[in-house]
């Protein structure tokens, strides 16, 4: 069967209107987004295996675009706490999930626009997080990557496998010269949420964490202020190209 221009040209309308799926690691995250309409928010609850899962549950859904958007660690020393990285790929093993050049443009020049620093750069995906500075070193060297998370890489797989126009937004957390305590991979429930009780058996069986947790909550905190910025701009300027791709 023969298809129509017309009937192409509608068809393509329908998926440029259809919602932005955003890839989050946290709730937290996903709140930044503002609860815009046509983004649909995706929580990993930093779990790769909760995330995979997820994205297979939504093989018959249908989205305009993929965005990954979250914290992520530094991996080039520039960058500081509350830092954006557009990133131009997601690296992992091997593989390299290209991010679509439109969608970085308007993503850079809109928050630029509204005051945020952002600059370009590939972003390692891994599937555990990097603690140490000499991962993350050692990571950078590999990957060439200026920011590291966990979601990117299982985002732009899934918008390669769907066809769809793929971009990631990421705030930089901890930076590439700061390490994370331990419990930090234990302080995530599978909802995104803060386990607080858990967190805090964590400290008392090894209280000389808290350092470190201090120090990782004030990056985070900047890193989520440039988030709240970010993320309710993320559907409006996407929906300025999505149309013409």
């Amino acid at each position: 069967m023969t298809t129509s221009p017309a009937y192409a040209k509608k068809q393509a309308s329908r998926h440029a209107s259809a919602p932005i799926l955003v890839v989050t690691g946290l709730s937290r995250e996903a709140a930044c987004l503002g609860g815009g309409a046509g983004v649909i928010p995706l929580c990993s609850g930093a779990d790769v295996r909760l995330l995979h899962a997820a994205l297979l549950d939504l093989a018959e859904v249908e989205f305009s675009a993929v965005v990954s958007f979250g914290l992520a660690g530094g991996l080039d020393p520039a960058l500081r706490p509350g830092d954006v990285a557009v990133g131009t790929t997601a690296t992992s093993d091997g593989e390299h999930f290209r991010a679509h050049p439109a969608l970085r443009k308007v993503l850079l020049n809109g928050f630029s626009g509204a005051g945020v620093a952002a600059r370009e750069g590939a972003v390692a995906g891994v599937d555990a997080a990097v603690l140490t500075v000499a991962g993350k070193t050692a990571l950078r060297g590999r990957s060439g990557g200026v920011a590291v998370d966990m979601e990117s890489h299982l985002a732009g797989a899934f918008a390669r496998r769907r066809g769809l126009p793929f971009a990631i937004v990421r705030a930089i957390g901890d930076p590439a010269a700061r390490a994370l305590p331990p419990l930090a991979t234990k302080a995530i429930r599978p909802d995104g949420g803060v386990d607080v009780a858990g967190v805090l058996r964590e400290l008392a069986c090894a209280p000389a964490q808290i350092g470190d947790l201090i120090r990782a909550g004030l990056d985070a905190r900047a890193a989520f202020a440039t988030l709240g910025r970010c993320g309710g701009l993320i559907g409006p300027l996407l929906r300025l190209v999505l149309a013409g791709l």
